[in-house]
């Protein structure tokens, strides 16, 4: 058996991962998913309200980035755009009816899948939790650690 480095090891477990999780979101009927989907839709259901610029914040994104973001998944009736009533110019975010089923969808791939593995393997998930939350804590840059309050 080859014995990988550490962080390919972690490339290559949260890829299956992630395989794995758009797998059953398919059989759930949400295909062609960007790549943030989640991440937006977790921010916009732990603030519900929050404005594109708070958003694009908490992802360690530009503002444009999000607004195209955003733009696809109003499209896609993920996400809904409400007029901010303290600012004509700006919007708030919601998620559409479809956006909190893909949540929920994802929610229980996420707990069936660490479930699994802990009956797969024998143990407890708990200490693989506690260091990945610790290398993203050692993350550079705001990036991994916006995500991870995002989520």
């Amino acid at each position: 058996m080859t014995t990988h480095d550490f962080g390919v090891l972690l490339g290559l477990a949260y890829q299956g991962f992630v395989d794995q999780l758009h797998g059953q979101l398919a059989e759930h009927g949400f295909t062609k998913l960007g790549p943030a989907y989640g991440y937006v839709v977790r921010a916009i259901d732990s603030e519900p309200g929050i404005r594109q610029r708070e958003l694009a914040g908490r992802l360690g994104i530009t503002e444009q980035g999000a607004g195209k973001i955003i733009a696809e998944m109003v499209r896609d009736r993920f996400v809904r755009r409400r007029p901010d009533p303290g600012d004509g110019r700006a919007h708030r975010l919601e998620l559409a009816a479809r956006g909190k089923d893909l949540l929920a969808a994802a929610r229980r791939f996420h707990a069936e899948f660490e479930r699994d593995l802990a009956a797969e393997l024998g143990i407890s998930v708990a200490t693989t939790r506690r260091v990945l939350e610790a290398i993203v804590a050692r993350s550079a840059d705001d990036t991994a650690a916006g995500r991870l309050r995002a989520t």
